[in-house]
């Protein structure tokens, strides 16, 4: 007899990794400390269904997902055709950059946040774009989910070697 729990899917990937780039990394920091103030709840680097990993997903008091895509300098931004892939997994869209980005190279329909290591600006705020029932539902799910595990990582560290990585 096989229990709901062991014929549940396998659980999402939860070992979050930092960003190589120390500015990445910063702006990172910067903006999930933004958006703890602003009553949001941030994860980094999370995979989406479609096994990209967004920068940032964040959920808001409401209920609404933002997506935060780091963009370091001139040449991670155009070296990135896929961030328009994330748009359906989100209500809102952030590019974040560190100071002395070019910001006029960045899209002006999308919402744009500045940032460091201590924290962020929203320059300009995304347009909202709903989310189907179904995958808001699916999506913050997988967030609690995610986070969950995240934090019963900080109990038992040795419990990533039996994660799957995504």
């Amino acid at each position: 007899m096989t229990s709901a729990i062991a014929a549940a899917a396998p659980p999402p990937s939860v070992v979050p990794e930092a960003p190589d780039d120390p500015i990445a990394r910063q702006v990172a920091r910067g903006v999930c400390r933004r958006l703890d103030q602003l009553g949001h709840a941030a994860l980094t680097e999370f995979v989406l269904a479609t096994g990209r990993r967004a920068d940032i997903l964040a959920l808001g008091p409401a209920g609404e997902l933002a997506i935060v895509e780091i963009k370091s300098c001139l040449a991670d931004f155009r070296a990135d055709g896929k961030w328009a892939d994330y748009l359906g997994y989100c209500e809102r869209y952030y590019f974040a950059v560190p100071r002395g980005f070019p910001l006029e190279v960045l899209p002006e329909d999308q919402g744009l946040i500045l940032a460091d290591g201590y924290d962020a600006e929203i320059l300009r705020e995304a347009p909202h774009r709903p989310l189907s029932a179904a995958r808001r539902k699916a999506l913050t799910l997988r967030f609690g989910l995610v986070a969950a595990r995240r934090l019963r990582l900080l109990l038992d560290p040795q419990a990533a070697a039996a994660e799957s990585p995504a």
